[in-house]
């Protein structure tokens, strides 16, 4: 009888086996190392400067090499140095990077702020000159905080940033909501470049 059921226990094993990947790929998901949605032709990329329309000097220096390193990380596109060597060119417009308080306390004190932003983003075949895929106006948001009151230590996104428990105690508001703006910022450059290097991979 125990023989027969691990008999049983294994057939059912290798028809799980066999409609997993068909409900995967059914489902448009995709393994590693698998062929994107880009044309079978393009194999290589060149990221041109983007356009930087904010305040913000460097801004687009910091982008650009946020999506290099995700394009190299990736290597389901070559990477190259020279528009001539890139069957597609990646450009963009950084439209804003705006600050504003997201939220206050009972004596209007601030307790946390948003990041927003903006990026109108282009790619296009060298030759023939056509456009693949546009990005405009995509969006991303960041919360930091604005006083020590709203750091929650014990929160996942305050253990993964660079600050400690002690550090938070020995800073004032304004030292504190400043170094948060700075890697509020840097986070939106990483989040940027694997969002949209997902959305180049996948055409939408």
């Amino acid at each position: 009888m125990k023989q027969r059921f691990n008999i049983v226990l294994r057939r059912l094993g290798c028809l799980l086996g066999g409609i997993v990947p068909l409900i995967a790929a059914g489902c448009g998901y995709q393994f590693a190392g698998e062929s994107s949605f880009l044309p079978k032709d393009v194999r290589t990329i060149y990221v041109e400067p983007f356009i930087n329309r904010t305040r913000d000097v460097g801004l687009e220096k910091e982008l650009a090499s946020g999506l290099r390193s995700e394009i190299y990380r990736r290597q389901q596109l070559r990477l190259v140095d020279q528009a001539e060597q890139g069957d597609v060119i990646l450009t963009g417009v950084i439209r804003s990077l705006d600050n504003s308080v997201a939220s206050v306390n009972r004596r209007d004190e601030v307790l946390q702020y948003e990041s927003v932003l903006t990026v109108d983003v282009t790619l296009r075949r060298r030759e023939p000159n056509e456009i693949l895929w546009r990005g405009p106006g995509i969006r991303l948001t960041d919360l930091y905080a604005g006083s020590r009151a709203a750091v929650v230590t014990t929160s996942s996104e305050f253990r993964s940033g660079t600050l400690n428990t002690s550090d938070v105690r020995r800073m004032t508001d304004v030292q504190l909501t400043e170094g948060q703006n700075r890697e509020s910022r840097d986070q939106l450059m990483e989040r940027f470049a694997r969002e949209l290097h997902q959305r180049l991979m996948e055409m939408f």
